[in-house]
């Protein structure tokens, strides 16, 4: 059952999408008036099941533990970011403006059903001084239906995963161009990335020329690994294990801080997910880490070291909600190994 609980909650942002999706999507659901009701900007508050009761910090049999003296106490995020739904899959722009994020209004619904509620997809916020703004969805289709996640913005770029027609394999990585809030040149990152090496929820460095993933591939350790493929000769190397981060565990959902010294990934702590933090040295990667416990995953930092990361809602071994949270940097401490 341990298990069970970690594999549904530390994979859920990264792993949702494929469960069900069976169907994919049919010429039919490629019409005029799909794109008109995938466009609409609604409220997704609208989306969650009446009667559903918003999860509160106070009431949480099993909140997030902080292990390191360096960040203060994890802290929900406002209502602007967190509903009775389900919020995850964080990623914070490095200026700590821009949040985006995975919502959808019932993750007990399967994602066949996701595909079509016209909210399930990926969300973001700008921090204005009145805190975080409403947020608003990213339109990444603009015809047909897709389910969308696992957002990881470079610039103005934006990286995703998605359940589509065009795909190479069930849930493939697409990449969009973001300009005024809206994405265009939305296409397939491309066979080598999808169907050759298969990468899982990735992480590009700042310079754009790595990219750490997680995936189940020959050589790995024990489940999921983190790997990293390098850009060279105008095309992407065959992935090399990342083996001072990897366990017979499952090591998933890697990020790496803008200045590439650190590694955050999420790894199974006393049957539930938690947060680790590799540091790099001149040997290479340290030993990670455990930064946050107690069914926290999904870590992402600003340049000021302030660390993202979902929550979830645990009620008799399912998910029931998941919030974002973060934990501020303490000022003048310095990270150390």
């Amino acid at each position: 059952m341990k298990k069970m609980i970690y594999i549904a909650a530390s994979l859920m942002a990264a792993f949702l999408i494929i469960i069900g999706v069976y169907l994919f999507i049919s010429d039919e659901d490629a019409d005029g008036a799909s794109d008109t009701r995938i466009a609409e900007q609604v409220d997704r508050r609208s989306a969650i099941p009446e009667g559903a009761v918003k999860a509160h910090p106070e009431t949480d049999a099993n909140p997030p533990v902080l292990h390191s003296e360096m960040w203060e106490e994890p802290v929900s995020l406002s209502s602007a970011i967190n509903t009775a739904g389900a919020e995850n899959s964080p990623f914070i722009t490095p200026d700590g403006e821009q949040l985006y994020f995975f919502f959808t209004p019932d993750p007990s619904v399967p994602a066949e059903e996701q595909i079509l509620d016209g909210v399930t997809g990926i969300w973001y916020s700008t921090l204005t001084s009145e805190g975080w703004g409403r947020a608003r969805r990213l339109i990444l289709t603009r015809g047909g239906l897709a389910l969308d996640g696992c957002p990881f913005v470079r610039g103005d770029e934006i990286w995703f995963c998605s359940a589509r027609q065009g795909n190479f394999r069930l849930v493939d990585f697409w990449v969009a161009t973001l300009r005024d809030g809206e994405a265009e040149d939305i296409g397939n990152a491309g066979e080598r990335l999808n169907s050759e090496i298969r990468v899982g929820e990735l992480h590009i460095t700042a310079e754009g020329d790595e990219i750490y993933f997680h995936g189940d591939l020959p050589g790995s350790r024990g489940g999921l690994d983190i790997w990293v493929t390098r850009f060279e000769g105008g095309d992407w190397l065959e992935p090399v294990n990342v083996v001072a981060v990897n366990t017979k565990e499952n090591e998933v959902l890697p990020f790496i801080t803008e200045n590439g010294d650190e590694l955050w990934l999420t790894r199974n702590h006393m049957g539930a997910p938690a947060i680790f933090r590799s540091v790099r040295t001149g040997g290479g990667w340290s030993e990670p880490e455990l930064i946050v416990s107690s069914f926290a995953a999904e870590p992402a930092l600003d340049s000021g070291g302030n660390l993202y990361f979902a929550h979830y809602f645990i009620e008799n071994g399912e998910v029931v909600e998941s919030d974002i949270y973060v934990a501020y940097a303490k000022e003048n401490i310095e990270p150390v190994n």
